[in-house]
């Protein structure tokens, strides 16, 4: 179920980021950006919200003060709302320096998302229609839900599908704290009608959004040098909760709390990957984030720049930039880069946001958005996914 109506708290963040609502949009630079939107809209079902650019400065540091890149990079971004409650931000950069070989799953900076279909074979046959590469091996048996595909895009980033949860799987997930996509039958729209009625059932029913019939953005994976250190970062910092672990390990959080459970299922991990040891957090109401120790044949170990292919962050809505970013200063490893600023030009005008980078390699962004007084929403009918009425720590 997904009903901000009935889950959503006036009480502020408990713990970690403050005025933390949800993970805004996950963030990826591609080789093409024209391909990446027709791919993302024509085969996956998304919806382009909005185009800017160039983002650029040709005679001052501004792109490496802000963004971290080259001060002569240059950069055209667009956002695709993907599924009901998530945002996919793509960037096409020139830079000079610019790499452009992705990192592999077991590279530091590796990255793959994960999403929920409403029919795992519908959708296998219409990414196959579409000359998406199918990776590994065939069906390894299993119980539907643990069964993840994996895919390469055009440009070879990874993406993996998974059918949808059954119901004694999803009250499950509950229990453990992981977010599962629910069928649309089951899900009020959390950002555009934030007073929808709780429509929920206990049925299996399978209803999606597109040509892929998509439930929505399952997670988001990263590859990173520390494991340990990283979910630290995750939980102390951010206020996360781990809610699977790859091995029965303990994890240990700040209030010295541990879990134990396993999220090794069959297809979890990437073609190509080895086993190494991995964990699942609940990052806010709508999203899970899938952190994996980098393999001992990695070829990097340093992430990807924002300007190069593969290049990619992690962005928070917040309902106070300026708090968090005073809150993100006192942590050790986490460097602010430059102040909060608002756009005062173009199709977010009036967005504050400010990144920031952090000790365990992956950068991330601060953003509040004053949606409903958008400019680009007067030339389309598609909409950002927001928040509503959820706060991080709400679980829908």
């Amino acid at each position: 179920m997904l009903s901000t109506a009935t889950t959503s708290s006036s009480v502020p963040v408990l713990a970690g980021l403050p005025t933390a609502r949800a993970v805004d949009h996950y963030a990826f630079t591609v080789p093409d950006l024209n391909e990446a939107i027709g791919f993302f809209t024509e085969v996956f079902g998304g919806e382009l919200c909005y185009r800017e650019g160039p983002v650029e400065d040709p005679s001052g540091d501004w792109m490496t003060r802000k963004l971290g890149v080259h001060p002569r990079a240059r950069a055209h971004v667009a956002v695709i709302r993907l599924g009901p409650y998530s945002n996919l931000e793509l960037f096409e950069y020139t830079a000079p320096g610019q790499v452009t070989s992705l990192p592999g799953p077991n590279d530091v900076g590796g990255h793959h998302l994960t999403l929920r279909v409403a029919d795992l074979e519908t959708a296998e046959a219409r990414l196959r229609a579409s000359d998406v590469v199918r990776l590994g091996p065939g069906d390894r048996g299993g119980r539907p839900e643990e069964e993840r595909r994996w895919f390469l895009s055009p440009w070879g980033m990874m993406l993996a599908l998974c059918g949808p949860a059954r119901r004694e799987v999803r009250e499950g997930a509950r229990t453990t704290g992981r977010f599962v996509p629910e069928p649309l039958s089951n899900t009020p729209d959390a950002s555009n009608s934030p007073d929808a009625p709780d429509t929920s059932d206990t049925s299996d029913a399978t209803e999606g959004r597109g040509p892929l019939g998509l439930l929505g953005v399952d997670s988001v994976g990263y590859t990173v040098a520390d494991l340990d250190a990283a979910t630290a970062f995750f939980t102390d910092v951010l206020g996360a909760e781990v809610v699977e672990t790859s091995d029965a390990m303990s994890v240990q959080t700040s209030d010295e709390a541990s879990v134990e459970t396993s999220a090794d299922d069959v297809g979890s991990w990437p073609p190509g990957a080895e086993r190494t040891r991995r964990v699942v957090l609940r990052t806010g109401p709508t999203a899970n984030c899938e952190l994996s120790q980098c393999g001992t044949n990695a070829l990097h170990r340093l992430p990807p720049l924002n300007s190069d292919v593969g290049g990619h962050h992690l962005a928070f809505y917040v309902d106070d930039v300026d708090a968090a970013a005073a809150y993100l200063r006192r942590k050790p490893g986490v460097t602010l880069m430059g102040e909060p600023e608002t756009i005062t030009a173009g199709p977010i005008a009036g967005d504050r946001w400010l990144y920031f980078s952090t000790p365990i390699g992956i950068q991330m962004e601060l953003i509040h958005m004053p949606d409903g007084s958008l400019p680009y929403e007067a030339e389309t009918a598609a909409r950002r996914a927001t928040p509503g009425r959820l706060r991080w720590h709400d679980r829908p």
